[in-house]
């Protein structure tokens, strides 16, 4: 019976996510917690492409969704990093997280993971490198206010089992705040996965075709979700015949940008420079989709 399946889905990958969730979360925490406010940034402050690189390898590293990273964007911008590097932060911390790659190694497995690992980098890097080319000095917003992260600010580990404490209160925290999500998106991708009939899905393949990426992406820009609650319904969406890049374009776009992440951005920029941020970033995910469909066959 087909409620008796979504069920065992259901439970299944419940258990299976919220149990890797933890523990890649507290190894992920253990390692934070060698690394030093100040060297971070002394090493964002590095010139040529090197800082857009660590820009994005911290925001990778960091367990943020896009709202949640902007007050540490905005200390980076009163300790004087270069915008380039910044936007590469900004968009790399909510495509890439310990809890999305935990999702994602349990329903897409490791090479397609490893992919979106790479490729979601790559849209921070370059996209930051292009932003920071350009004049966007006269589009900040003077004097902006926000609840910035003090960059200064260092906590002091005696011993190992002070790291191994951290990891643990930090994994337990982020596991605490997204449990839900997680249920819900497990859910939903138990409904989707058994009952939304697959030629449901072929008809709207065949009704958008080759514009089925940017479509996807521009329906999940307006969108804000958690990715707990994102990667099971793309995943559902992919095995009803979704090609892959479509899923994954979609979920990038709702991961990365959201109305609700332009409002509290609107606080440090004016209107061109969001939607030159937005802009960019929204083509870099298109090709980015479209290159997955074309490996497609190679990733599965």
């Amino acid at each position: 019976m087909l409620w008796i399946e979504a069920l065992k889905f259901f439970v299944y990958d419940t258990i299976k996510i919220l149990v890797l969730l933890f523990v890649m979360i507290f190894f992920i925490g253990v390692l934070r917690s060698f690394i030093s406010p100040a060297k971070v940034k002394v090493w964002m402050q590095r010139g040529g492409i090197f800082g857009n690189f660590f820009a994005s390898f911290l925001g990778a590293i960091t367990p943020f969704c896009s709202c949640s990273s902007i007050p540490l964007f905005f200390g980076f911008v009163k300790a004087g990093i270069p915008a380039g590097i910044n936007f590469s932060f900004l968009i790399t911390s909510p495509i890439i997280n310990e809890y999305l790659v935990v999702l994602m190694l349990g329903f897409f497995g490791w090479k397609i993971t490893l992919a979106y690992v790479i490729s979601g980098m790559l849209i921070g890097v370059f996209s930051g490198f292009v932003l920071g080319k350009m004049s966007l000095e006269k589009y900040w917003v003077k004097d902006f206010v926000g609840d910035s992260i003090n960059l200064t600010e260092e906590k002091i580990f005696n011993n190992f089992k002070q790291r191994i404490i951290f990891g643990f209160y930090e994994a337990n925290g982020v596991v605490k705040k997204i449990w839900v999500w997680v249920i819900v998106g497990v859910g939903l991708g138990a409904l989707i996965h058994n009952y939304v009939p697959e030629k449901t899905i072929q008809s709207i393949l065949e009704t958008t075709g080759v514009f089925s990426v940017p479509l996807a992406t521009l329906i999940g820009v307006p969108m804000y979700g958690s990715c707990a609650s994102i990667v099971p319904v793309a995943m559902a969406l992919f095995q009803k015949g979704i090609p892959l890049g479509t899923a994954l374009s979609f979920m990038m776009a709702i991961s990365a940008l959201s109305l609700p992440e332009a409002v509290l951005l609107r606080r440090a920029m004016k209107l061109p420079l969001i939607g030159i941020f937005f802009g960019i970033t929204t083509f870099a995910i298109i090709i980015t989709g479209y290159l997955f469909n074309i490996l497609e066959k190679f990733l599965v």
